[in-house]
Parts: structure tokens; C-alpha cells; sequence
């Protein structure tokens, strides 16, 4: 499993069309979020992060995403310390800290770029347009989506990652010819 993202399989199983969100199984987190328990590791706080996230209980989730960014911080991993910094700032796009999110997400994406660390790259990229959509800046959401497709078609990240790209880079040139 890449530092970038946690192993969702199964959990998500699809996105939303009209606002490029997850669509989840529910029971499924559930189960996790349980078997997680009270696991206080960097993996088991971000993985609860994503989890806690894509539930909605996005203060829970924060508090997740802040103690394994500080396990991140004190580990010394710049990698991991990256990936914690772009779990964070999903749970702030959820939020709708958007201006907050944006700038996490384009400093983990520069970071990303200049390490070499692809699956990270492609998945601030993912993430930025997701946020870019939330606002309506449709053009841009556009451009990040590219993006993280070319970095993930590239970067042979999986094929749920690829199409998942796909995707929302079809509904935001969709959305950019509507709306601009």
C-alpha cells in the first residue's frame, strides 16, 4: 500500500457525478473503523482519517488526520509527513475549508513533484481539481484532473486510480464547456 493512500478497496464504489464525491459502503467502513479499534499508529490514524472522512464525521476525522500528521512530523519521513499533510487537507475540502485545502494540496503536489513521489503527486493533482470542482472553477478542476490522470496513466498507479481520473476529468470538461 502506497503512503499516498490508504486501502479503500471495496469501500468506495463510485463517484458521484454531480459533485465528484465517493460513493461508499458504509457497512463496509464500518467494519474497518472497528477492527481499527483504538490503534494509535500513523498507518491506523490515517487510515481512520480517510475512513472517519469519507462519513462524514469530518471532526473526528480532523482530529484523526492531525495526530498522524504529528506521528508523521515526529518520525522524520518526509514522505510520509507529505501524505499525512494531503490526508489533512482532504478533511479540510470536506469541511469546505476550500482556500485552506487548496494551499495543502499545492504544496503537497510541488513536494511530490520534486521528490519524485508520483502516487503522492497524482493524488494532490486528484485532489486539487476535487476542490477546485467544489468551488466551481471548473477550468482549473479541468487542468488538475488531466494532470493527475497523465500522472497516474504514467505512472502505472492502479487501474481504480486511472479511471477514477478519467472520470472526473470528463465531468469537469463537461462542466468548463457549460459553465467556463
Amino acid at each position: 500500500m502506497s503512503l499516498a493512500r490508504v486501502n479503500l478497496k471495496g469501500m468506495i464504489t463510485g463517484w458521484d457525478p454531480e459533485t465528484l464525491r465517493e460513493r461508499v459502503d458504509r457497512g463496509a467502513i464500518e467494519l474497518r473503523l472497528a477492527e481499527l479499534g483504538s490503534g494509535r499508529s500513523t498507518a491506523a490514524l490515517s487510515e481512520k482519517a480517510e475512513l472517519l472522512r469519507l462519513l462524514g464525521r469530518n471532526g473526528e476525522a480532523l482530529a484523526a488526520a492531525e495526530q498522524a500528521f504529528r506521528l508523521a512530523h515526529f518520525s522524520g519521513d518526509r514522505e510520509q509527513l507529505t501524505a499525512a499533510r494531503l490526508r489533512r487537507a482532504r478533511v479540510f475540502q470536506y469541511q469546505g475549508e476550500f482556500d485552506r485545502a487548496l494551499a495543502e494540496m499545492t504544496a503537497v503536489r510541488a513536494t511530490a513533484r520534486l521528490e519524485e513521489w508520483a502516487s503522492l503527486e497524482g493524488s494532490a493533482a486528484f485532489s486539487s481539481g476535487s476542490t477546485l470542482f467544489d468551488l466551481g472553477r471548473y477550468t482549473e478542476s479541468r487542468d488538475a484532473f488531466a494532470a493527475a490522470f497523465d500522472i497516474r496513466t504514467g505512472s502505472e498507479a492502479p487501474s481504480a486510480e486511472i479511471e477514477a481520473a478519467r472520470f472526473a476529468l470528463q465531468i469537469a470538461t463537461r462542466e468548463a464547456a457549460a459553465y467556463g
